[in-house]
């Protein structure tokens, strides 16, 4: 079942469907992980769930407990992939308009090779 607010045009969902090619650092059946095209970091990669699901909130309302642990451990191997997890790095996924989400395919972004500051400067 979509989300009523899915796009399945979005960015992420070409990639997923291989209309639109990506830089893949790891796949498995419900997650795929690419480094992203406009690098905010010397590491900076996306994770992306297979489903279709809008954002933070719908895949933790409706994903299945299979699609939330690959989601997780996806993470975990984009850090060990990358080298991120011997510095340290950021997962960051943004949620809606003030959370600046601008593709509507839930993401994580992970960020590291150096320092990535606060989290937030005021």
């Amino acid at each position: 079942m979509k989300h009523s607010l899915y796009d399945p045009n979005n960015i992420f969902a070409k990639i997923i469907r291989g209309e639109i090619p990506c830089n893949k650092l790891d796949e498995c059946p419900h997650t795929l992980t690419f480094l992203d095209i406009n690098p905010q970091a010397p590491i900076h990669v996306l994770i992306i769930p297979k489903g279709s699901y809008v954002d933070m909130n719908d895949f933790s309302s409706r994903a299945s407990i299979e699609e939330q642990a690959a989601f997780i451990a996806a993470i975990g191997r984009a850090a060990k992939l990358t080298g991120a997890f011997e510095g340290g790095y950021r997962i960051i996924s943004n949620v809606g308009g003030f959370g600046h989400q601008e593709v509507p395919h839930l993401h994580a972004h992970l960020l590291g090779g150096e320092s990535i500051g606060p989290i937030r400067l005021r």
